[in-house]
């Protein structure tokens, strides 16, 4: 794959709403962008401890135990779940009890259906001398989806009413992370 190809298709998977990319908007509708750059660490490490195990061994591990594949789904389809529950109730005015945080950030990331796209398709195999500086760009990529994200904050914050909105832009995230919890399990079952 062309590094033109590459990405495109990094891109196009990376701005797509999921998981990841909804916190990472609600954090900087909570906090700022400020929050985002320390929550993007989390990220990008969240991404490269699920990218980097199934780039060396997950097709091979995929192949041998395929009910290891439906498992990380179900897995994946949980915790988007408890997400969308814990967000539903947070208060609308970006307390800090409600913040978005490292742990969270981390672990949605790593259940994230889409490393699994990234480690199994997009990036070349590690011996591939076009792996490290794919990798590289993927996280460079990362880091920047996570700040259009988390640019979020001015559309919740401009006005008077910015806690008001701040609470809408969490019930309708909650809303879209059940939805996405909903598909992943009709995708398992699907399949």
């Amino acid at each position: 794959m062309t590094y033109a190809a590459f990405m495109t298709a990094a891109l196009a998977l990376l701005l797509a709403p999921g998981p990841t990319n909804t916190l990472m908007g609600v954090a900087g509708a909570q906090a700022g962008l400020g929050r985002v750059m320390r929550l993007l660490p989390a990220e990008l490490l969240g991404y490269l401890t699920a990218i980097l195990p199934l780039a060396w061994l997950g097709a091979g591990v995929l192949e041998q135990w395929p009910v290891a594949a439906i498992l990380l789904k179900l897995a994946a389809a949980l915790w988007v779940m408890v997400l969308a529950v814990r967000l539903w109730g947070l208060p609308g005015g970006g307390t800090e009890a409600g913040a978005v945080g490292v742990r969270r950030i981390y672990v949605t990331t790593l259940l994230n259906p889409k490393a699994l796209i990234f480690g199994l398709i997009l990036l070349p195999a590690p011996g591939n001398a076009q792996f490290l500086p794919k990798l590289g760009l993927f996280c460079l990529m990362v880091a920047g989806v996570a700040l259009i994200w988390g640019a979020a904050r001015r559309l919740t914050q401009l006005g008077d009413n910015g806690g008001r909105r701040l609470l809408v832009v969490q019930r309708l995230a909650s809303g879209w992370l059940a939805l996405v919890s909903v598909m992943l399990v009709a995708g398992v079952i699907r399949a």
